[in-house]
């Protein structure tokens, strides 16, 4: 298709220039010689006014002898051997070329009887001058007539040639309009024929990939030439079709896989206790804790049944704040019933920030970390502290120790999260109830809420340690989005 184009645009270009090069030289041609013959006409005509004037010239310096008469005849002798000097740089025509070598001879003797005249005005005879006079005023007339003569002969000659001139041109001119109707047809047909090329196998691509789009993968592209560009397109579709096909081939082995693992996953949970069963039992046991007067045995037995139901809820719904402090008292009384007077839970908390949407199990697994890394080793005097602020536009909450602390290196790990993974076994051993580490804390708020700065540590060896969680008050009110989905 290239090379058709790069053929046939190029001849047509070359044809249209062509017969308009040949009709512009015919017009410049006929311009030309036209140009000549006037140039020679206007200047007959002007030799024979120059005469005239010069013969005018000497009668009036005839007449009063005066410096000045003497001067303008002077000026228009100087004139007209000018006019003289061009005639002889012309070319006549052939025809003529004999009456133009006459007609420059007449002016030379013209020339000369006009000197004749003033070297006459000289003498001592009063009427030397006249003979020569008479003789001028012959020339003169003579030259009047012969510049009619020539005139007549430059239009005798050119008028067959101009004829000619014409007729070719004529011609060239139904020439031009046959070159431009056959060149318009030829460039009509030819745009139908490229467009032809074009869309024919551009409306087979689209009826493939219309066939394609609503799900038929074995439809067959359309034949192109060998050396066709549209090819490359149509081997580029079935190309695509053979990687749909394997795309959807790997997906259906992926559904059946994950059908398996479901169906396995479903028949490990059945073997497992039903929590509903799990939750009425703890509530039997707790009352039947009240009744036998362990008051203290029923509220953790109450606590751990509110706890258990708490962290077996669906991870992918967000929760109110205030959820999540509630659960972490309830946390609290139960690792108070193990660690008893070692340790003592403080709470500052401000309730117009509790209506603000978390991730569901935020709070627990930071109050874990606390027990497990912090104050475990602690035999006495161990103080926890949640409290919650409201700020301009978000909510603090924050958790902080008087425990162990921890280095500078085990704090960048935990908040650069995604550069620096968790050693072997670190992790583990925050997750004692619910399985999530601190670090997936933190990623599940980074992910909720779409930020990196939620979340500040301060710590150091021997001094404690207090998690701040920054809580954007606006913009998640009404977010029931899974964090897991959000990845």
């Amino acid at each position: 298709m290239r090379r058709m184009l790069f053929i046939v645009i190029p001849l047509l270009f070359i044809l249209n220039n062509a017969v308009s090069f040949f009709i512009f030289q015919s017009g410049r041609t006929v311009q030309q010689s036209y140009n000549m013959m006037l140039d020679r006409v206007l200047l007959y005509k002007q030799i024979d006014e120059k005469t005239r004037e010069n013969l005018r010239a000497v009668n009036v310096y005839i007449m009063d002898r005066s410096p000045g008469s003497l001067h303008d005849f002077e000026r228009q002798n100087v004139e007209l051997k000018a006019l003289q000097a061009s005639l002889s740089a012309q070319q006549p025509v052939a025809a003529a070329e004999l009456a133009a070598r006459s007609y420059r001879h007449m002016l030379d003797t013209f020339i000369s009887q006009e000197k004749n005249v003033l070297d006459a005005l000289g003498s001592r005879t009063p009427l030397a001058y006249a003979p020569f006079y008479a003789e001028a005023e012959t020339t003169a007339s003579f030259i009047q007539e012969q510049a009619y003569q020539l005139i007549d002969q430059e239009l005798s000659y050119y008028q067959p040639f101009y004829r000619k001139i014409l007729t070719q041109t004529d011609l060239m001119n139904h020439w031009g309009v046959a070159v431009f109707v056959a060149n318009t047809a030829i460039s009509l047909v030819f745009a139908y024929w490229i467009s032809l090329r074009i869309t024919k196998p551009i409306q087979g691509l689209v009826r493939t990939a219309e066939q394609i789009s609503e799900g038929n993968l074995e439809a067959v592209p359309p034949q192109m030439a060998a050396h066709d560009e549209f090819r490359i397109l149509s081997e580029a579709f079935e190309q695509m079709q053979e990687n749909l096909k394997q795309l959807i081939q790997k997906e259906k082995e992926g559904l059946e896989k994950d059908r398996l693992v479901k169906e396995l996953e479903l028949a490990v949970l059945q073997n497992q206790i039903n929590p509903h069963f799990l939750f009425n039992s703890l509530n039997v046991l707790s009352k039947l804790a009240l009744i036998e007067g362990a008051e203290k045995t029923s509220d953790l037995t109450v606590s751990l049944s509110n706890l258990l139901r708490y962290n077996l809820r669906k991870l992918d719904r967000p929760v109110p704040l205030r959820d999540e402090v509630e659960h972490a008292k309830e946390y609290f009384i139960i690792q108070q019933a193990r660690f008893r007077e070692r340790i003592r839970f403080e709470t500052d908390v401000d309730e117009a920030g509790l209506d603000v949407l978390v991730p569901v199990l935020t709070l627990q697994p930071i109050l874990e970390n606390v027990f497990v890394h912090a104050i475990e080793g602690m035999e006495e005097g161990a103080v926890i502290r949640l409290a919650v602020k409201c700020q301009s536009d978000e909510t603090w909450v924050s958790i902080s120790d008087n425990g162990a602390g921890m280095t500078e290196e085990v704090r960048d790990s935990l908040l650069h999260y995604d550069e620096k993974p968790p050693k072997d076994g670190e992790e583990g051993k925050t997750g004692h109830s619910t399985g999530l580490g601190t670090r997936n804390v933190f990623k599940r708020l980074e992910l909720f809420y779409d930020r990196k700065d939620l979340v500040r540590i301060e710590s150091a060896p021997g001094m404690g340690t207090t998690v701040v969680l920054r809580i954007p008050r606006s913009g998640k009110e009404e977010n029931h989005v899974s964090p897991v989905d959000r990845r």
